[in-house]
């Protein structure tokens, strides 16, 4: 484990509340032991929660072709898994509604064994963990508000617009009419199977929807409950994370050796920041793009508003990163999620393997960038699709072709299922085999679907491969990435050289070192063609290979 020598930024004692108490290690030991235990799902990722989701349909998709079920529990039965990791709050109420229903249900039908059992598994474990972690909760706020010995402040720039949950209340509306139109054109379809899957796809989607719209409203209520009184107020210390998250300290825990939690923040924007605002956040951009998932950034010392628990809203005022700036206001953009010791480990041993990985892969890049500025300077500089992108594109071919072969049936669902996957396949094949990348005098250029798209080299920021993607990062936000197989063994073994991690290293170098970039400007020819007469092919291909399949044809 890595520590951190320096010393943290000190935070102006004018920013300091009166009688603010330092949360030290001694403190923190009791809100530590008050939290839930290492198996509840407390820090949902979004990655867990999207795997959650993609879970529960299977199971939904499981119960609507296996059991008898009304499209009411098949819709209501999954979505606890959902519950259980994003809602907690929803599952101390819908699992004794499910729990009555089914029971209810199952006196009437022949429903087989298993899928009760399982229901009622999946039931139980849902409640006991929204159980337990409810009263984790409150076990941390008491120990919080214990801490802070009753002294609160008013938090600084309280009057400010709240942003908390407008997107998720936005988007849990969009999401919410497609549930409604599937809901209302169920009754419409000719076969009874079909109007029980589209009551079900439409129920389910909806639990959905009001999921999202539940997480924007419960955030933007307790962000504004953080406001309306004096906060209890404690001293800390803080740093980001690679993702941008906030990690928080004991005061005095100095070499950072045991975070306690993670928040996602915003820096409060003030009237006269609002015309700085697009430079800040591409230096924000500009940022996290040199901060990998393995670095951490310095210390500062600050001040936390409010009482941290699973699920709190808090505000920090920390030390600014540069001497004379005033100190940094940052509001919580998410929940609190706390770390518990198990979760503690298994997170410093995947930073570990991610610093070795990463100091691997840096070095490599670092090699090969140094071969590349021999490369001799041409006017127009080309690179396309190769052996492995090709690679790439029989494998999601072939995987649709057993898809229409093998795995269609006569309902209508899963026709509608298997024609969008192949319409997001002919989207995606032809980028894999057609991409072009040409570099002159200007900047570089990246065919398309529609029309080639020119990034001049001052707006291009770094090329890199990250796992299986080569990333082109553009000022802006506006990246680019086309992925492919590796074998980082077999590279190894055969001394081979990925031709991504090659590609990556001659633009670095040109971006590095205006002198080997090309001299000449590209023609139109040379830019690669619209992709999407292709995707229009393929697109039509699928189609009919589907109506053949049908008998359509």
């Amino acid at each position: 484990m890595d520590t951190i020598l320096q010393e943290p930024l000190r935070l102006p004692p004018v920013a300091i509340p009166d009688g603010c108490a330092a949360w030290d290690e001694e403190r923190t030991r009791a809100w530590i032991r008050a939290g839930a235990p290492w198996w509840v799902p407390v820090r949902p990722r979004l990655w867990l929660v999207e795997q959650s989701a993609v879970l529960s349909l299977i199971v939904a998709l499981c119960l609507l072709t296996l059991t008898d079920l009304p499209p009411y529990l098949i819709a209501l039965l999954p979505l606890q898994a959902v519950w259980g990791v994003w809602r907690p709050e929803v599952v101390r109420f819908s699992v004794p509604v499910v729990a009555v229903v089914l029971a209810l249900v199952l006196g009437v039908s022949g429903v087989p064994w298993p899928a009760p059992v399982c229901a009622a598994l999946l039931l139980v474990a849902s409640v006991t963990a929204a159980e337990l972690r409810a009263r984790a909760r409150a076990r941390q706020r008491s120990s919080a508000l214990a801490a802070a010995d009753g002294v609160t402040a008013v938090l600084p720039a309280a009057d400010a617009p709240v942003r908390r949950g407008r997107f998720l209340v936005g988007f849990g509306t969009v999401v919410a009419v497609p549930a409604l139109a599937l809901l209302a054109a169920s009754p419409l379809w000719r076969y009874a199977e079909d109007r029980r899957g589209g009551a079900a796809a439409g129920l389910f989607l909806l639990g959905l929807a009001l999921t999202v719209l539940l997480s924007g409203v419960l955030g933007r209520r307790r962000a504004l409950a953080l406001r309306r009184a004096p906060a209890p107020v404690l001293r800390v210390l803080v740093r980001k994370d690679g993702h941008g998250d906030a990690v928080v300290f004991a005061a005095d825990d100095t070499t950072a050796l045991r975070p306690l939690f993670t928040v996602p923040v915003m820096t409060q924007a003030t009237d006269e920041d609002e015309e700085e605002e697009g430079d800040e956040e591409e230096e924000l951009d500009e940022l996290l793009d040199g901060l990998k998932d393995e670095e951490r950034g310095p210390l500062h010392e600050a001040v936390l508003y409010g009482a941290p628990c699973d699920g709190a809203e808090v505000l920090l005022v920390s030390a600014a990163p540069k001497p004379g700036e005033p100190p940094l206001t940052e509001w919580s953009t998410g929940p609190v999620r706390p770390l518990s010791e198990r979760g503690l480990g298994s997170r410093l041993a995947r930073e570990e393997r991610a610093a070795a990985r990463a100091a691997h892969a840096e070095a490599e890049h670092a090699e090969l960038v140094e071969v590349a500025r021999t490369m001799t300077v041409v006017p127009v500089r080309r690179w396309r699709a190769g052996p492995v992108d090709r690679l790439s594109a029989f494998l999601v071919v072939q995987w649709g072709v057993w898809l229409c072969l093998i795995g269609i049936d006569d309902g209508f669902w899963h026709r509608a299922l298997l024609l969008a996957i192949g319409l997001m396949g002919a989207l995606v094949v032809p980028v894999k085999l057609g991409w072009r990348l040409t570099a002159d005098r200007t900047g570089i250029w990246l065919n398309r679907l529609r029309a080639p798209r020119h990034i001049s080299w001052d707006d291009l920021r770094s090329a890199r491969r990250e796992s299986f993607e080569l990333q082109l990062r553009v000022r802006g936000g506006d990246n680019w990435s086309v992925s492919a197989p590796r074998w980082p063994w077999l590279q190894r073994k055969r001394g081979l050289t990925h031709p991504y991690d090659a590609l990556a290293a001659e633009l670095s170098a040109m971006i590095a070192d205006p002198a080997l970039r090309p001299t000449g400007e590209s023609g139109e020819e040379e830019r690669g063609r619209p992709l999407w007469p292709y995707t229009a092919v393929l697109a039509v291909v699928w189609v009919v290979l589907m109506a053949v399949r049908q008998g359509w044809l």
